[in-house]
């Protein structure tokens, strides 16, 4: 996979590029990243990437033609790219999106900044307008790096177990359940003895259980259409809460 990122600070992606799992995935080929300064196609001698917006308001707004450059420098490299604006307005980042965008060969990132980019840039690219979440930055570049990575995860070879992708949060719709290493017992508080009996098939249960209850708990707008087994998970859930305890 292909990701040419267009930033005004290529700076920001130096380390995370060379870090953890996803600077395994860029030294091992699996993943190539490029980073372009839009500044670089600025026309006059001050490099100016950005103006005054039309009707008058706040800020400065980016401006189209080294945006537009920009993208047509990498003609050859990531010419059939899918192009992604990194926007607040865009749609939400979620681990349906991350994997419709990782089944792309190519991608460009586009990183606004200032109070947005040129409305002309997103429809002459016929950008995807993506956002991770509901609050504001100041540059698309840290978005463009949670999609970089979140992306790199999906891409066989990344992971060292392929099965710790499928049980992440989210993968399957819910949070993921509360996970437990040694040692068994830590300030009193023991890990839940179900998984520590070697029955794979309850372990499993529990597992299930326990990320349908967080998540009904705390993101119960992830419900949505349920497994015949899950529905009786949720009865049992919500039996457990009616009664003293929460019976496991």
């Amino acid at each position: 996979m292909r990701i040419d990122v267009l930033t005004l600070f290529p700076e920001l992606f130096e380390t995370p590029l060379r870090t953890s799992l996803l600077g395994k995935a860029v030294e091992a080929g699996r993943l190539t990243v490029g980073v372009t300064n839009i500044r670089d196609f600025a026309r006059d001698r001050h490099r100016t990437v950005d103006d005054e917006p039309f009707g008058g308001g706040a800020g400065m707004v980016m401006t189209c033609e080294p945006i537009l450059a920009a993208v047509e420098s990498l003609r050859g490299t990531n010419s059939c790219a899918h192009v992604v604006m990194l926007s607040p307005r865009g749609r939400p980042l979620t681990q349906p999106v991350v994997r419709e965008l990782a089944a792309h060969k190519d991608l460009v990132l586009v990183c606004g900044r200032y109070e947005g980019v040129d409305e002309r840039v997103v429809g002459l690219l016929h950008a995807d307008e993506v956002s991770v979440g509901d609050y504001v930055l100041s540059g698309g570049e840290l978005p463009a790096l949670t999609l970089i990575e979140a992306m790199s995860r999906m891409l066989p070879g990344v992971v060292g177990k392929a099965e710790s992708v499928d049980t992440d949060s989210f993968a399957d719709g819910v949070l993921g359940p509360p996970q437990y290493t040694r040692p068994a017992e830590v300030a009193g508080v023991r890990v839940p003895e179900v998984l520590l009996s070697g029955h794979h098939g309850a372990i499993a249960r529990w597992r299930r259980k326990e990320a349908l209850r967080l998540t009904k708990e705390r993101r119960p707008d992830l419900l949505g259409a349920c497994t015949e087994q899950d529905a009786e998970l949720l009865r049992e859930i919500e039996a457990d809460a009616a009664g003293p305890g929460r019976g496991e």
